[in-house]
């Protein structure tokens, strides 16, 4: 077996409001924001950009920068499937892979100086970008083939509807933080929204079907209609107790004067634990 090792230099870089792994979505069709690819200083890549100019899609070829020490395993369980059981990681599109190399199909929307503007896309920011190709339809396309454990039929998305106190709060954090909590729960509660094995689910209210989910520091109350299919997100919560955010103390993540701001602006909340026992 070869134990040759290949090494390549990112092109260009990802700017983009999504940072984390639970803001990215499961494809880039999924996404409802945009982005900007900053290439390195190099006046090769302006030439070779030039001709872009004219197709609506490219390629793009990219470092899962946040796996690359990662473990990946043979057999992954894809965060939506028809009936939860675990897949060949080559029979998926897991970021966990042997090489952390990803792909994704992205709308072109602008071609600049040294840069290029895309529409919806699963990329987070500070992604390396490894190449770029056009998107040609005649030789990528191909749109009646099977798709395997993929053709089994998936249930309904669950629908979402927000409650004031939630739009007001999360409306705050974005223009403050530009985190979008909003586009999070889209993401996160959509399908199979009480998956304890990839999202921080607390259950609340066992009788009312009410839960928190867990967004860096950041807490949603929801409720959940089961024959409705129907989640309504209440509100959103400081995960921080109160004296975790007194004058000098550890801020491990660099956001507590958020938090601060956060509580004089909406009112202390208390902060959400799991039920005893």
């Amino acid at each position: 077996m070869s134990t040759e090792i290949y090494q390549f230099t990112p092109i260009a870089y990802v700017h983009s409001d999504a940072k984390f792994r639970c803001d990215a979505p499961r494809q880039s069709v999924f996404s409802g924001t945009g982005s900007i690819l900053e290439f390195v200083s190099d006046t090769r890549f302006e030439l070779a950009l030039a001709d872009l100019r004219g197709f609506d899609r490219i390629w793009i070829i990219f470092c899962f920068h946040l796996n690359v020490s990662a473990e990946w395993h043979a057999k992954v369980r894809p965060p939506v499937s028809s009936d939860g059981k675990r897949y060949g990681v080559f029979a998926t599109r897991s970021p966990h892979r042997p090489n952390p190399i990803g792909l994704s199909c992205v709308e072109l929307l602008e071609v600049g100086k040294g840069m290029l503007r895309i529409g919806a896309n699963d990329l987070l920011d500070g992604t390396p970008v490894l190449d770029i190709k056009p998107y040609l339809p005649e030789a990528d396309a191909f749109p009646d083939v099977s798709v395997g454990w993929k053709s089994a039929p998936l249930e309904e998305p669950w629908t979402l509807q927000y409650s004031e106190p939630f739009l007001l709060r999360a409306e705050w954090l974005l223009s403050v933080t530009r985190l979008d909590v909003r586009r999070f729960c889209e993401i996160q509660l959509e399908r199979n929204p009480l998956d304890k094995r990839r999202k921080r689910i607390t259950m609340l209210e066992e009788e009312t079907h009410r839960f928190a989910i867990g967004y860096r520091t950041w807490q949603v109350v929801f409720r959940l209609d089961s024959d409705t299919r129907m989640i309504t997100l209440e509100t959103l919560l400081s995960h921080y107790r109160e004296d975790e955010l007194v004058p000098g103390a550890e801020d491990r993540y660099g956001d507590k004067d958020v938090h601060r701001l956060f509580r004089q602006r909406f009112g202390e909340a208390e902060r959400l634990t799991p039920p005893a026992g």
